[in-house]
């Protein structure tokens, strides 16, 4: 009777708790090797700060990737959070992890090493890349993608790349901005959205 009147549960959304627990100083920061283990400057200060993992310097060269999370109609998305992973600059996997709250105007950054290239499917090797999560207010799941780096070697052949049609590979790219600095704007929805994988 009561499950009659009363009908299924609504699904709930993920968040908002992102703030809370698991950004920490210097999770953001992948190179630094400070004893708080990153720059703290990357690290919104009104959040909880967990004690960070043990830190080493990764091989390669030295970037810092910034951008912002922003909602279809163009809008910040003050609450999401960014996480990579990702190779080092030899393209071995080890602990390249890196977790970034956005900040009020959707804003993230990362300092991290270029990836270096790596076997994918069919043993083809990939371009340079970062895989991506994202997790927010009104995601049910996680939102996976990448970002690939302008004017590296191998994006033409890239087999994954290859899967996703012309026009919207531009949204998997990020755009050199200066020396070392990279821009990779995550768009959730609409005109221009980010390519997002399923996994």
């Amino acid at each position: 009777m009561g499950r009659a009147r009363l009908g299924q549960t609504p699904w709930q959304t993920v968040g908002p708790f992102f703030h809370y627990a698991l950004p920490q100083p210097g999770g953001a920061d992948l190179v630094e090797l400070s004893e708080a283990g990153a720059r703290i400057d990357l690290t919104p200060a009104d959040h909880f700060l967990l004690t960070p993992p043990p830190r080493f310097r990764p091989p390669g060269e030295i970037i810092e990737i910034v951008g912002r999370v922003v909602d279809g109609a163009g809008a910040p998305t003050p609450d999401a959070l960014v996480e990579i992973w990702q190779p080092d600059g030899e393209g071995v996997f080890g602990e390249l992890f890196g977790r970034c709250a956005t900040s009020d105007d959707g804003g993230y950054a990362f300092r991290t090493v270029l990836p270096g290239r790596t076997s994918g499917p069919g043993n083809a090797l990939q371009a340079a890349h970062i895989d991506v999560g994202v997790l927010g207010r009104g995601l049910l799941r996680r939102l996976v993608t990448r970002i690939y780096f302008e004017g590296e070697p191998g994006l033409d052949e890239d087999p994954v790349l290859g899967l996703v049609p012309d026009e919207r590979r531009a949204t998997l790219v990020a755009r050199r901005t200066g020396p070392g600095r990279y821009r990779f704007d995550i768009v959730l929805q609409g005109a221009g959205e980010t390519v997002f994988f399923d996994c």
